[in-house]
């Protein structure tokens, strides 16, 4: 039987291989190996293929080669990779940085949910590759913050995903802002809902490779169907599947139910964190972090975050709410049995439930005999292995990573918070759509003089500064002694 061919026999320059090396990757997955000699000779390339087999090699590669050894240029970026989801271009980014450490180019991240500032900063000081979520880029776009008429390479990472969240149109004129004979490489799970138009449009004679069949299964993964008689065992069930050693990721279909069962797991003594809509970015990273470092062994997530959990060795994927069709199983699903390890899968079904199950697992050709459960049945156990320490529930728990009282980080000026910005502003009272907060300033110390206020305005600020304590007896101190030199120059 002849050996696996080797990255440098692929076309893979030496200096990149020995990244590889030091990270423990020595053999190409299919994908590569069918890709790779036709990628890093510059032609268009179509893949499908499931989560986790090795597509991000399978583009990153070409992409440093190809640049490496060009100018950098301010503001023009020569290498476009767009990708559905925050999660996931982080996780591309991180797999291409060493890489690019490797041949002296820079790259930076875009999307929305943080500032701005620092990705105009990246922009103006020169970056060969950006890795961008549509809707940011696209703002950066029409401001002139960046051209993309220096793109050489063009990538879409599941572009089937960026098809179900309606990200298409923005694509499409993303793509066609880059010049039309640059390199474009494709990868996507299937070519529906619009998928094969991109296709048609802008790749010029891709080479096609498909690893699997469009929407199979991962077949080192154990499917499992598990019936509970109501919420009670439910909770009881997902408790106990979630105590194990190994990573385990819950799925739930809603943000609230994410934030919720992570923290109840937390308050059982099972650290948890979730990664859900709701999230600032900030917490989302270190969300993330957490689960990926094994500082905690849980991650409850949504849908949205189905596609940007790249983690190894996670053991489990609980459906703790079966997904509303068969694709989102299939990419949850895909979270485990990753770059050719086994993995579990478990969708817990209430009674209510079961047709829709039924129709889903036939659509994503699984196979798996619903059996009922509880509390201490074999099949869970066999599941859970050796349960892990309880931990007690502290003020510095490190679940669920973040601010509010929940201990789930809130945006500024997200509402509840009572704090952060109002709409409209700045932080300036009286700007568009902002509420004017009638309070009375100190005396300004440039000028010496006392600013003026309204009456009624100088009648509410001691009101709102009552019960603050010292510091409010001090603000009170300073609106009067500001009104009495009001008074004293009016007359």
């Amino acid at each position: 039987m002849p050996s696996a061919p080797s990255f440098v026999s692929l076309g893979v320059p030496e200096n990149l291989a020995r990244v590889l090396t030091a990270a423990g990757i020595t053999t190409p997955f299919p994908i590569q190996r069918a890709t790779l000699p036709a990628t890093l000779e510059g032609r268009d390339v179509l893949g499908r293929g499931r989560t986790g087999s090795g597509k991000t090699l399978a583009f990153a590669l070409p992409v440093v080669a190809r640049l490496a050894g060009g100018r950098t240029v301010a503001r023009r970026p020569r290498a476009l990779i767009l990708a559905p989801t925050r999660e996931l271009a982080t996780q591309i980014a991180a797999t291409l940085q060493p890489l690019a450490d490797a041949a002296g180019l820079r790259i930076t991240t875009i999307f929305g949910g943080v500032t701005q500032h620092r990705q105009e900063v990246a922009l103006a000081a020169g970056v060969d590759v950006v890795v961008a979520c549509p809707g940011r880029l696209e703002d950066l776009l029409k401001q002139k913050v960046l051209t993309l008429d220096g793109i050489e390479i063009t990538v879409l990472d599941e572009a089937d995903h960026m098809a179900d969240l309606g990200f298409l149109p923005g694509v499409k004129r993303l793509m066609g802002a880059t010049p039309a004979r640059g390199q474009r490489l494709l990868f996507s799970a299937t070519l529906d809902n619009g998928v094969d138009e991109l296709v048609r449009r802008f790749m010029h004679d891709p080479l096609r490779h498909s690893v699997d069949p469009a929407e199979s299964p991962v077949v080192a993964m154990t499917h499992h169907l598990f019936t509970v008689d109501g919420p009670t065992t439910k909770r009881e069930v997902v408790e106990h599947l979630a105590s194990g050693t190994q990573r385990r990721l819950l799925f739930t279909r809603t943000k609230h139910q994410a934030k919720k069962l992570a923290k109840q797991l937390t308050s059982a003594g099972i650290p948890a964190v979730d990664l859900q809509g709701n999230l600032s970015q900030p917490a989302r990273e270190r969300n993330l972090a957490a689960f990926s470092s094994g500082e905690v062994r849980v991650l409850v997530a949504t849908d949205i975050a189905a596609r940007g959990i790249h983690v190894d060795d996670v053991g489990l994927v609980v459906h703790v709410d079966p997904p509303a069709e068969h694709k989102a199983y299939l990419h949850r699903s895909g979270r485990t049995a990753r770059a050719g390890a086994g993995g579990d899968v478990v969708t817990l079904v209430l009674p209510e439930q079961m047709a829709d199950v039924r129709t889903l697992t036939r659509q994503a050709k699984i196979t798996a005999t619903p059996q009922p459960v509880r509390l201490g049945s074999p099949v869970l156990d066999a599941l859970v292995g050796e349960p892990a320490p309880r931990v007690a529930p502290t003020a510095a728990a490190p679940a669920p990573v973040g601010g509010n009282r929940a201990g789930t980080p809130r945006a500024a000026g997200e509402p509840g918070t009572g704090r952060g910005r109002r709409r409209g502003g700045r932080g300036r009272s009286g700007g568009p759509g902002q509420t004017s907060r009638p309070t009375a300033q100190a005396p300004s110390r440039a000028s010496g003089s006392a600013p003026r206020a309204s009456a009624p305005a100088a009648r509410t600020a001691p009101a709102a500064a009552a019960g603050s304590g010292a510091g409010g007896q001090r603000r009170s101190a300073a609106v009067e002694m500001s009104l009495r030199g009001s008074r004293r120059r009016s007359r």
